[in-house]
């Protein structure tokens, strides 16, 4: 039995289209929460005028989402934003080892085996050095700012804004930043 798979999908908008896209992201959500195993998604833009939207979800396990990209209910989904929408890459994720090796596609012609990740211990310390500053400044500004809201409130605040920061601007900095310690091949003694 796998952990959880999370799906990430690239895919571009024709401009003019974003509030079809945002009704077709809810229906897509509404969709998949009914499927066993599903755990949540999320969708997030480089910036307002973009026509790329990065989209994840995530189910617990390799047949949940089996199940799920096989359902009548996906592909009307899909079948549904023909003209509008235009998936540019498709990956699936098990693990943290995702954040460590750049996005690639895969053509059925071409399978080559998936990048090494680095080890666990080597992928913490990298995760650290991005969640702990980034952690700091996000506590600090909700002390300064909203010390007086509901503390459930206040950390969803402060997740919702800290999970695009470190998945897109700050964690892809400082993994290109240390690659070359994270991918060191070990020496080996003789």
């Amino acid at each position: 039995m796998s952990g959880p798979v999370t799906v990430s999908i690239t895919r571009h908008v024709d401009p003019g289209h974003e509030d079809q896209m945002l009704a077709w992201l809810r229906a897509g959500t509404q969709l998949s929460e009914r499927f066993d195993g599903f755990l949540g998604s999320g969708w997030v833009r480089p910036s307002a005028g973009s026509t790329e939207w990065h989209m994840l979800y995530r189910f617990a396990d390799a047949e949940a989402l089996r199940v799920w990209d096989e359902s009548e209910q996906r592909r009307w989904w899909l079948e549904s934003a023909q003209g509008f929408v235009e998936t540019a890459q498709h990956e699936k994720r098990t693990g943290i080892e995702g954040w460590f090796d750049e996005p690639t596609t895969v053509d059925r012609e071409d399978l080559r085996p998936a990048p090494t990740p680095p080890p666990r211990w080597k992928q913490m310390c990298a995760i650290f050095l991005v969640f702990f500053p980034l952690s700091l400044a996000a506590n600090e500004l909700g002390r300064v700012y909203a010390a007086d809201w509901w503390l459930p409130l206040r950390v969803l605040v402060t997740v919702c804004a800290m999970t695009p920061l470190m998945t897109y601007v700050f964690l892809p900095f400082v993994t290109r930043l240390l690659a070359p310690w994270l991918n060191a091949v070990p020496k080996v003694r003789p």
